[in-house]
């Protein structure tokens, strides 16, 4: 970075450099090095411009998104998609394809999707066959249910959150906290009861009547039993036609986000936050 210098000059007078001060006063931002030949070479030697600042960019071989990308979600499904096509396209590479309709109207490059609750990026799409691409990196398959979906399976799908979307479920990030298994389906009247089984480290965050995001849906939880270490809760029958969660058996896993309240209230608790707010 070179030096930056100002030089003062009466209001009154037009500057002229016959009538400058000899010795103007220099606003160094840098500290000055006190070696002679370094400071020469300090004040001297014209500082490097990065290329990309001189040379015209390349045109764009690709469409871009248009949109910032967001990953917020409110846990209400848009449209149930189907798998067209998953796998190893390349030996690091996890591709998955989907065909959807109404996620597909203002698709974009970059886009978040949640899919089956796990936030993903649009990698590709083409809206003459109605179908999209995601990448899943090998964390994704490890901790979702994803690595479970076959060609021709149904996935949930939502749309990241705009500022003028109701908000109709609640905050979901589309960040896996883990799975759960499904180890009891029961009906009742036109209802359907779930009751899912997952960890304990899942599980103390989950409470009666609090949130849980299920395979992306947004779900009141009716109770939880430590004991057990389950949780149930109950889908209308609306619900049942427009989630994924009733074409699954019993034993197989969705995946669980639980409120992103209930970690913080946790953090600052731990950390100690509560009692330094007391002391203050």
């Amino acid at each position: 970075m070179a030096t930056i210098s100002f030089t003062f000059a009466s209001p009154s007078k037009p500057l002229n450099p016959s009538i400058a001060p000899k010795n103007p006063t220099i606003f160094n931002l840098l500290p000055t090095p006190s070696n002679p030949q370094l400071k020469r070479a300090f004040y001297l030697k014209s500082p490097s411009i990065s290329p990309i600042f001189i040379r015209a960019l390349k045109p764009q071989q690709c469409r871009t998104s248009s949109t910032p990308i967001t990953s917020l979600f409110t846990g209400i499904v848009e449209e149930m998609g189907q798998i067209k096509q998953l796998g190893y396209d390349k030996p690091d590479s996890f591709t998955m394809k989907i065909q959807a309709k109404l996620i597909l109207e203002d698709i974009n490059l970059g886009d978040s999707i949640s899919v089956n609750g796990t936030c993903l990026t649009v990698a590709d799409f083409d809206t003459q066959k109605l179908e999209f691409s995601v990448g899943l990196a090998p964390e994704t398959l490890r901790k979702t249910s994803l690595i479970e979906l076959e060609q021709g399976s149904l996935v949930n799908l939502e749309r990241a959150l705009r500022p003028t979307t109701r908000m109709g479920g609640h905050f979901v990030q589309g960040h896996v906290d883990g799975t759960g298994e499904i180890v009891e389906l029961k009906t009742e009247g036109d209802s359907l009861w779930v009751k899912v089984k997952t960890a304990k480290e899942i599980l103390r965050y989950i409470v009666p009547k609090g949130f849980i995001a299920v395979d992306g849906t947004s779900l009141t939880v009716v109770d939880v039993v430590d004991e057990e270490g389950c949780f149930n809760f109950m889908l209308v029958a609306y619900t049942q036609q427009n989630v994924v969660i009733p074409l699954k058996k019993v034993g197989q896993k969705v995946n669980l986000e639980v409120d992103i309240l209930g970690k913080y209230v946790e953090r600052l608790l731990s950390s100690g936050f509560v009692d330094s707010i007391k002391s203050s």
